[in-house]
C-alpha cells in the first residue's frame, strides 16, 4: 500500500522546505504516486501559504521556512554520513574545533567517534556535546547562551560572547544556503550571529553541506563566498556556486560514497 494521505503531504512539505523549490515529476517519481497527486498535495499547501506553485513545480514561500531538525536529519542522510566522513579526513590530531549546531554537524560529530583524534571540541549544539562526550581523550566545550527548542543549539549574547573568548584552529559549519552572490546564508538570525562569531574565533573555516543546499540564499547572511577555506560536499563540482567558490580560492571536496575528489584552484 502506499503512504497515506497525511504521511505523503507532510513529506512533500518537507522537501519543499527543504530545498525552497520542487518539481511535480521528480516528487511523484520519489514518492511513487501519480504527478495529478502531487499537484493535489501542492494544492493543499498552497492553499495553507506554504508554497506557490510556479511552472512544473512550486517553490517555499519567503525565506525562513525552516524545516524541523527532525526533518532535516532524515534528507539527505546518506549524503550527510559521506559529507561527514569527508570532513574528519580534514582534521588533525589535537586539533581545537568548533562543531556547529544543525544535523550535518551531528553527522560529524558521530563521524569523529572512534578516530582517536584526541580533539578539543567547542560547541554550541547540545546534541553535538552529548554525542562526543564519551569519546576517550577528546575535551568537549559548551558554549552559553539561550537554548533553542527542536535545534538544541544555543544562541543569543552569551554564546556569541563565549566563542570570542577561543582561538580554534577549525571551524566546521553547517549552513542552509550556499550562493555565487549572496555567500553563506542561513534561515535565523541568531544562529547566524553566533555562525560569524564561531568563523572570527577559528584559523580556517569548513563548510559542509549536501547538494540541496547549493544555490540557495536565506534571510540571513553569514560570510562571503570567499571566506571558507573548503567546501565539503556531495554537489556537482562544475556548478556555478561551487566554481565560483573554486575560482575565490576554496577548496573544493566532493563527498562520494567510495572516494573523495578533490579539486581546488590549483587543480
Amino acid at each position: 500500500m502506499g503512504r497515506s494521505m497525511s504521511k505523503r503531504q507532510e513529506r512533500v512539505r518537507e522537501e519543499v522546505l527543504a530545498r525552497g523549490e520542487v518539481e511535480f515529476s521528480g516528487l511523484a517519481a520519489s514518492l511513487g504516486v501519480s504527478e495529478m497527486t502531487i499537484r493535489r498535495d501542492i494544492d493543499a499547501l498552497e492553499a495553507e501559504g506554504v508554497v506557490r506553485k510556479v511552472i512544473g513545480g512550486a517553490i517555499a514561500l519567503g525565506k525562513i521556512a525552516e524545516p524541523s531538525f527532525e526533518a532535516r536529519s532524515h534528507l539527505d542522510a546518506g549524503s550527510k554520513l559521506h559529507i561527514a566522513e569527508a570532513v574528519v579526513k580534514q582534521l588533525s590530531m589535537h586539533e581545537t574545533v568548533i562543531l556547529d549546531s544543525g544535523s550535518t554537524a551531528l553527522a560529524v560529530a558521530r563521524a569523529v567517534r572512534g578516530r582517536s583524534l584526541s580533539l578539543t571540541i567547542v560547541t554550541p549544539s547540545l546534541l553535538v556535546a552529548v554525542e562526543l562526550a564519551g569519546e576517550p581523550n577528546t575535551n568537549v566545550l559548551v558554549t552559553g547562551g539561550a537554548v533553542r527548542p527542536g535545534e538544541l543549539s544555543l544562541i543569543g549574547a552569551e554564546a556569541v560572547e563565549s566563542l570570542e573568548r577561543f582561538n580554534c584552529d577549525t571551524y566546521v559549519m553547517g549552513v542552509a544556503g550556499v550562493h555565487e552572490q549572496r555567500g553563506y546564508t542561513d534561515y535565523h538570525r541568531e544562529e547566524s550571529a553566533v555562525k560569524r562569531a564561531a568563523i572570527s574565533a577559528s584559523d580556517r573555516l569548513i563548510v559542509a553541506v549536501d547538494q540541496s543546499k547549493i544555490g540557495r540564499a536565506y534571510l540571513s547572511t553569514v560570510a562571503p563566498l570567499s571566506r571558507a577555506y573548503a567546501i565539503v560536499s556531495d554537489a556537482d563540482p562544475d556548478s556555478p556556486v561551487l566554481t565560483a567558490a573554486s575560482h575565490a580560492g576554496v577548496q573544493i571536496i566532493i563527498a562520494e560514497p567510495f572516494s573523495d575528489l578533490v579539486a581546488g584552484p590549483d587543480a
